[in-house]
């Protein structure tokens, strides 16, 4: 086999490896975070706080990420790095099930975020390695289908624990065992590449210069989605206060818009890799309908919303990050999706506590910014693709 096919067929091995590390780390967190929002409430909290508490979480996890992937790139201790940080955003999780007040799971629920941001660009920066030879939206579709295939076990480990009874602290501490595996399966990834920049073969040639404008638009099209989407924790806030779905379904429904990401990462990372970014376009036109249908809709509609929501989060997590390997400079990788995650999460914050605000005042007027927001990353899309022609 030359060493084409070499670097290809080891490059896949590493996607799946690393595949598996997020398999079992979406069953530890997703699973706590398809009851964050009903845990929250059971301990005093409100709509506006469960919105601000999530929001918060994601505007700290994203903006760490902008230090983490710049210290990343300067040190090039990627593997360090992402270590740390899966330790940090995966033993959170368990620690919940011995928290009595809703501010000690706040702080739990934010440090996991925090684990998260401090491991995710230097993580990408590996995987975008190996997905030169694969196919950007292939490899990043693969990856974020097996995360997928955790989150949908994850919420479904929780359901079945809740409906024998164990309640909320049982579910947190029985989500340690995929935590430790995702560890050790992490450290082996770790022994068997050291230095996955390896696998980039033929790769383009470094550049010293800034970011793109291509770059910054795109950035400005994600943050609108970032910001007219619905974080999970007030959905599932709303599901429990007017008992739109019944409690034991609440972490099933999360787990069926899991298997849409999973389904939807794939397909429209295939997409991606031939057609491009225009493939945005058709997601943001899908993922802009699940407002009105989880928050005005019964049983039947509200599942579809969440399968809708569930196409949006597949993209954001696969083809959103695909695009941004060929918009910065290889030696930048790590700051320039430290960057593209913390302007993500600024919006994603801002928009989180405004929502939160506004499903106490107005769920009409939630519905109405969350589909204009996401709408509104569109021109942004077309204007690219535009440039990219």
């Amino acid at each position: 086999m030359n060493k084409k096919g070499i670097s290809k067929a080891m490059a896949l091995k590493f996607v799946i490896l690393l595949g598996v590390v997020s398999l079992f780390a979406d069953m530890t967190y997703e699973g706590a975070r398809s009851i964050a929002g009903p845990f929250l409430a059971l301990l005093g909290a409100s709509g506006t706080v469960v919105g601000i508490v999530a929001g918060f979480g994601e505007l700290i996890g994203y903006a760490l990420r902008l230090v983490s992937g710049y210290i990343s790139d300067r040190t090039g201790k990627y593997w360090t790095i992402t270590i740390v940080g899966y330790f940090v955003n995966l033993l959170a999780v368990p620690l919940l099930a011995l928290v009595g007040r809703w501010e000690m799971a706040a702080l739990l629920m934010i440090a996991e975020r925090m684990g998260k941001a401090i491991r995710n660009p230097s993580r990408d920066t590996m995987l975008s390695h190996a997905t030169k030879s694969i196919g950007r939206g292939w490899g990043f579709g693969l990856h974020e289908a097996m995360d997928q295939i955790g989150a949908i076990l994850g919420p479904l480990i929780v359901a079945g624990v809740l409906y024998f009874n164990g309640g909320y602290r049982i579910s947190f501490a029985i989500l340690l065992i995929p935590a430790l595996l995702a560890l050790t399966v992490l450290l082996v990834a770790r022994a068997l590449y050291p230095r996955p920049r390896d696998l980039e073969v033929a790769s383009i040639g470094l550049k010293t210069g800034g970011f793109s404008r291509i770059f910054w638009l795109y950035l400005a099209a994600v943050s609108l989605i970032a910001a007219g989407y619905v974080d999970f924790p007030l959905i599932s806030y709303h599901f429990e206060k007017l008992s739109v779905v019944p409690k034991v379904w609440v972490p099933v429904f999360y787990a069926v818009a899991m298997g849409v990401d999973a389904l939807s990462a794939l397909i429209f990372g295939r997409l991606f890799d031939r057609v491009g970014l225009s493939i945005l376009i058709v997601v943001s036109l899908l993922s802009s309908l699940f407002a009105p249908l989880v928050f005005l809709g019964g049983f039947n509609l509200a599942l579809i919303g969440m399968a809708l929501w569930g196409v949006g989060m597949g993209a954001q997590e696969s083809i959103m990050r695909a695009a941004i390997a060929d918009m910065v400079p290889m030696n930048k990788r790590g700051t320039g999706y430290g960057i593209f995650n913390a302007g993500f999460g600024l919006f994603w914050f801002l928009g989180s506590a405004l929502m939160g605000v506004l499903y106490d005042v107005s769920i009409p007027s939630l519905i109405i910014f969350s589909v204009v927001m996401q709408l509104g990353s569109i021109p942004f899309f077309i204007s690219i693709r535009k440039k990219l022609r």
